[in-house]
């Protein structure tokens, strides 16, 4: 059959590998079949979830584990309502997300079809950057590419959503046309050199690091060259050395931290919105000229008031700025108020998470080298973001800004195919898990060797304490657990559950080995 006679579905997946999309995640159902058709012609991998929610987690996981878009097949209606909470994690973290979907030919004058909403562009529309329906094979082409293109290129990489007609789908289509490049710029010397001056004059100069930025050797060289002190955010953990002179951790969210930041006489603050996800409070709290660098132009504006704003690729900032040439003889800044501020933190953290660090650290301990860690919303990874000091930067991921449950697992199982052979980590809540664990059956399918770590409290444990500490009776917060060995191994996955910590490290190293996913349920007694 000759290209041209080819349907529109089978030419979305051609023209989707000659970009380099080799991994689809999604569900197929009568409305999107036509996708389906061309899917092992183009020699993509189709990973078949069991909800449509697994299937933009696991698109989100893949595409922080390998820097490109998370590519997701979904039918009209519900498959779209269904993966909405994944856009919006994508949307809230930046990650680059592409959901083609299914849409009915007809909505207006006709009703009571199969999976029929009143509005589903509108309905995508809330949880992207942009959603929008191609009703020909040109607009197909054209709204790929340019989503392709901005994922890529343009400012922060939100999740795009594109819809198509069920008959433009089963269409026959000419191929798509070739894509083109695009190269970003570079910043004349004279928009950094006012950076430089102020880096030049300040005895305490203060870098944070956020998500944005993920060139760890340009981190560490101007960290030397300037003396200054550091913090990163959850998502630029990695980004300094856990050994790194005057390094404060990803402690930002801790009230102490602002008179820290106060107390310098420069800050910059690069590739991070500093938004409430990260401070936990209004303000960053600094009283030194405040510099702004962000490749997206909306938080350059934002309440902590930046004295000077940059809007520029991040990674291309710091390469630039070092090889300007920055470099100072002595710091302000000691050792010692660096060791006394994060003791002060630490402690702050066993008194709000008990029995966890311990097990962190133990966990930590045992893990093989460029393990990545998908992490869900729970109070084990809660306080491990805060005292597990990474290597690496992009090798811990949590749903940050949106804060959905059930984020963990699915993730996990994106990233492990993305990273096929190398360690990939699950951990989880007790109640989070059960969100998603019907995704236990698609790492069973694949053969993932995929430890989930499941801290069982048999609460909602920080809802309990939010409660407690607004004189709330903690209501609904204790839940009946399911015996989690069955569960487990009704999906034909392992299960363990070790009861000192030098067990938990080894069944945590088998779990690396083995040749399916293994549950390792952990609870405070470990430590108790």
């Amino acid at each position: 059959m000759p290209d041209t006679d080819r349907p529109l579905g089978v030419q979305i997946s051609r023209m989707l590998k000659d970009r380099g999309v080799d991994t689809i995640f999604g569900i197929p159902g009568v409305h999107n079949q036509e996708l389906y058709r061309g899917i092992e012609q183009a020699g993509i991998t189709h990973v078949l979830a069991r909800h449509e929610q697994g299937a933009g987690f696991m698109a989100d996981g893949y595409a922080r584990a390998s820097g490109r878009p998370g590519v997701c097949y979904v039918i009209t209606g519900p498959g779209l309502t269904n993966i909405m909470t994944p856009m919006g994690q994508a949307y809230s973290d930046s990650i680059p997300m592409l959901v083609i979907s299914s849409c009915l030919d007809e909505t207006a004058a006709r009703k009571g079809q199969l999976h029929q909403m009143k509005d589903q562009r509108a309905a995508a529309e809330t949880v992207s950057d942009w959603a929008v329906e191609a009703r020909s094979a040109q607009a197909a082409y054209q709204l790929i590419d340019r989503a392709l293109l901005e994922l890529d290129h343009a400012t922060r990489p939100r999740p795009k959503s594109i819809s198509v007609p069920i008959a433009v789908l089963e269409a026959n289509a000419e191929p798509a046309p070739t894509a083109h490049q695009i190269r970003r710029s570079r910043l004349r010397d004279s928009d950094l050199a006012p950076v430089q001056t102020l880096l030049r004059t300040a005895k305490r100069p203060m870098f944070i690091f956020g998500g944005g930025v993920r060139d760890a050797s340009a981190v560490a060289d101007l960290l030397q060259d300037t003396q200054a002190a550091s913090f990163v955010t959850y998502a630029g953990r990695g980004l300094v050395a856990p050994d790194a002179r005057h390094f404060f951790g990803s402690n930002l969210a801790r009230p102490g931290s602002a008179d820290v930041i106060a107390s310098a006489d420069l800050v910059i603050a690069v590739g991070t919105e500093l938004a409430e996800v990260d401070l936990w409070r209004a303000k960053l709290g600094q009283s030194a000229p405040l510099v702004r660098v962000d490749i997206d132009a909306d938080p350059l504006g934002d309440q902590n008031g930046a004295d000077l704003k940059i809007r520029y690729d991040a990674d291309l900032f710091l390469s630039d700025l070092r090889d300007m040439g920055v470099a100072r003889a002595s710091s302000g800044w000691t050792q010692a108020e660096v060791a006394q501020a994060r003791a002060q933190w630490r402690a702050e953290v066993d008194a709000d998470y008990p029995h966890i660090r311990p097990v962190a650290g133990a966990l930590r301990a045992c893990l093989p080298e460029d393990t990545m860690i998908y992490s869900d919303m729970t109070q084990f990874a809660y306080a491990a973001k805060e005292v597990w000091d990474m290597d690496r930067p992009g090798h811990w991921h949590h749903p940050t800004g949106f804060g959905t449950l059930g984020y963990g697992l699915p993730a996990a199982i994106g990233g492990a195919v993305a990273r096929a052979g190398k360690p990939t980590m699950a951990i989880a809540g007790d109640y989070g898990f059960q969100y998603t664990c019907n995704e236990l059956a698609t790492a069973v399918e694949l053969q993932l060797p995929l430890p989930i770590i499941l801290w069982d409290n048999g609460k909602l444990g920080a809802i309990e304490s939010s409660m407690v500490a607004a004189q709330i009776a903690p209501n609904a917060v204790i839940q009946k657990n399911p015996d989690f060995d069955l569960l487990a191994r009704a999906y034909g996955a392992g299960y363990e559950a070790p009861e000192t910590l030098d067990d938990m490290q080894k069944t945590v190293r088998a779990a690396f080995d083995a040749d399916k996913p293994t549950l390792i349920r952990l609870t405070p007694a470990l430590v108790a």
